[in-house]
């Protein structure tokens, strides 16, 4: 809950200082070492460590269900994550999954691009379920609008660059334009929303830039209605996040922080251009919800036990035989958001080395055990080689396409196994070359496994290390 402003200004400065020091206090304590699954720090970041789809959104699930705030700080509905809770499914593109835990409030951050439909549709979609949702739900008003037009001309350009052969992929969700409006300063925020005369002119103004690139005939009238509509809903869920999440910190309140895409699509350290238009990495939680360095105890890395892409861009371990279809048709590699067949691959060691250093990740959840059951083997790429036949250095990471590309990958090969591992609550009862495995992938990152899941449902999810 967001402090009472009804003080007079003395108590309301008694009350700051005080806030002040016990977070100058919460700053100066050493990092939760102790805590690498998330289970007893109080900031928790969650991110994907290779191309998004990892399966995130569970182990948000089973850390929202603990915790007193959830945030989002990058990205937009290109998102998604789907929760199964209680034997129901939810499909998640904008809110933030403690949205579906009562005692949990949830921020939406500077750093989000916010297509308001598509927020008023996941409300809805869940108001039965959970009527408080609305009241749960804080957005910052410096978070910029995707308008219907930024999804129409993302459609446009993607069609301009496939003509020329250098398509992106992009989920048409209008997260690209959106973010190109902030960056010139020409963008639009929800806190605009308050002053909407002053919004219908900035708003008709962007507008007539984009036509006069693209002409195209839009219905400006319906949806600038529309969003009328919206600031008279919306209002009253403005805030400042960094006011919010700082007093939240001061309290020791329990916050998570709930990555969307991953590591590899960052705009500066993914595989670019085939990367979204925001920061996806740790360095996204400071810019887009205002939280220091220091105040995260503990970054947990979500890697899905082998990779996939979606779209265009370099894939250096991608498969296109009999392996890649089991991984497809048993892993029901669908985007969430664009229902595209997902490209499958082994798991890379070079890639996960780079994001783990990019991350400081402080552990591993691994997903998707149970897809590799029914291999006769599993392979894990250990190294790069340059067309030379050099290799890149273990964390080195080529940074163009074409490099990428021409990789060739050395694998380890390691026995699979034919016993199924949903049912197993413990690394115990794991198949012992399935543990092998594990302890093969946290040996060659040098970074501790917390988490591994075993099967769609929350439950199937094994927690190793405290």
């Amino acid at each position: 809950m967001q402090p009472s402003l009804r003080k007079s200004s003395h108590d309301g400065l008694v009350e700051f200082n005080q806030a002040m020091a016990d977070l100058h206090g919460f700053f100066q304590k050493p990092l939760r070492t102790d805590s690498i699954s998330g289970a007893g720090a109080l900031v928790v970041a969650v991110l994907g460590a290779q191309w998004g789809d990892e399966g995130k959104g569970k182990l948000v699930d089973i850390l929202a269900s603990e915790a007193q705030m959830c945030c989002r700080f990058n990205g937009g509905s290109n998102a998604g994550h789907t929760l199964v809770v209680g034997g129901k499914k939810y499909a998640f593109h904008l809110l933030p999954c403690g949205i579906l835990y009562p005692k949990c409030q949830n921020v939406i951050g500077n750093g989000v691009v916010v297509h308001i439909k598509q927020l008023m549709q996941e409300l809805e979609q869940i108001k039965s379920d959970f009527p408080d949702a609305l009241q749960r739900l804080f957005i910052s008003s410096r978070a910029h609008i995707v308008f219907d037009f930024h999804q129409l001309v993302d459609g446009l350009q993607e069609g301009e660059k496939l003509e020329e052969g250098v398509s992106i992929g992009t989920t048409k969700k209008g997260i690209g334009p959106t973010y190109s409006s902030k960056a010139a300063r020409s963008g639009l925020r929800i806190g605009d929303l308050r002053y909407f005369e002053e919004f219908e002119k900035k708003y008709r103004r962007l507008l007539k830039d984009y036509q006069r690139r693209f002409s195209f005939e839009y219905d400006a009238e319906e949806e600038l209605a529309r969003h009328r509509q919206y600031a008279e809903v919306l209002n009253s869920r403005l805030c400042d996040n960094v006011y919010m999440l700082h007093n939240a910190m001061s309290r020791k309140e329990k916050i998570l922080v709930e990555g969307a895409n991953a590591t590899m699509l960052d705009m500066d350290f993914g595989t670019y251009p085939f990367v979204t238009s925001s920061s996806t990495s740790v360095g996204g939680i400071m810019t887009g919800l205002g939280i220091p360095p220091q105040a995260i105890h503990c970054t947990i890395g979500v890697v899905k036990a082998y990779t996939t892409r979606v779209g265009e861009g370099p894939f250096p371990t991608e498969l296109f035989d009999d392996v890649c279809r089991h991984m497809q048709e048993v892993g029901k590699e669908f985007g969430t958001t664009t229902g595209r067949r997902r490209r499958c691959g082994w798991l890379d060691i070079p890639q996960l080395k780079y994001a783990c250093m990019v991350n400081g990740i402080s552990s591993i959840n691994l997903t998707k055990l149970d897809v590799l059951t029914g291999l006769k083997e599993v392979k894990i790429c250990v190294v790069y080689l340059k067309k030379d036949g050099y290799a890149y250095p273990l964390g080195e990471y080529p940074s163009h396409h074409r490099d990428l590309s021409e990789v060739q990958c050395v694998y380890e090969v390691l026995p699979g196994w034919s016993e199924s591992v949903k049912n197993c609550t413990s690394i115990d009862q794991l198949p012992q070359n399935a543990k092998d495995y594990i302890q093969r992938v946290e040996f060659l990152l040098s970074v501790p496994i917390s988490w591994i899941g075993v099967g769609p449902d929350r439950l199937n999810t094994i927690r190793i290390r405290e």
